[in-house]
């Protein structure tokens, strides 16, 4: 089964993050949680992104990395995901790692150079309209992601919250987190296909 590096988002590991890894590891895949927040939880945005601010998208990158270091072991194949934040750090390990086996993304991305190269699927799920992933930012995104090589898959929750698989959140909402979901685990379990012998 697939290895997962699941990233939190500027909220800090809330509870929803582990109980998603917990629904992972229940389909049989091993997730490892990072604390990029260094045990900082928030619970309104406004404080998690003036965090966020305060430590610096490098470092919260560098952290990032040194939490993947140490799982890149010899045919390892990593799936790296991440909620909003954690999503835009995701694609960055993701498009650095040549053997990155998929990225799974839950209400974010991140820019994509000119240059990148991505040659791995790539799921996306975003709410409908969503303030931090605009239209034209991800219409620009797909567009980039499909010219770095990515197979792109993207669904969109049309009146969902912004981190809409968050019930303690105002975000939240069922219907679209449950497909949501069911949508990643299909995803995970075709990128399991891909590993077989």
């Amino acid at each position: 089964m697939a290895q997962i590096l699941l990233l939190h988002s500027a909220y800090g590991l809330r509870p929803a993050v582990t109980a998603a890894a917990d629904r992972l590891r229940a389909a049989g895949h091993t997730v490892h949680v990072p604390d990029l927040y260094d045990g900082q939880v928030f619970e309104d945005i406004e404080a998690g992104l003036a965090y966020h601010e305060q430590v610096g998208t490098d470092e919260l990158l560098r952290r990032a990395i040194g939490a993947a270091a140490p799982l890149l072991t010899p045919g390892t194949r990593l799936v790296y995901a991440g909620f909003s934040l954690g999503g835009a750090l995701a694609q960055n390990l993701a498009l650095a790692d040549e053997h990155a086996l998929g990225l799974l993304l839950l209400h974010g991305t991140s820019d994509v150079r000119d240059e990148a190269v991505a040659e791995i699927p790539v799921q996306l799920h975003v709410a409908e309209p969503d303030p931090f992933e605009t239209e034209d930012w991800l219409n620009a995104w797909y567009l980039r992601m499909r010219k770095a090589g990515a197979e792109v898959e993207v669904h969109r929750y049309r009146g969902a919250g912004h981190l809409f698989t968050d019930p303690e959140l105002a975000d939240y909402d069922e219907e679209a987190s449950d497909a949501a979901w069911a949508a990643s685990l299909a995803f995970l379990s075709e990128l399991d296909s891909s590993l077989a012998p």
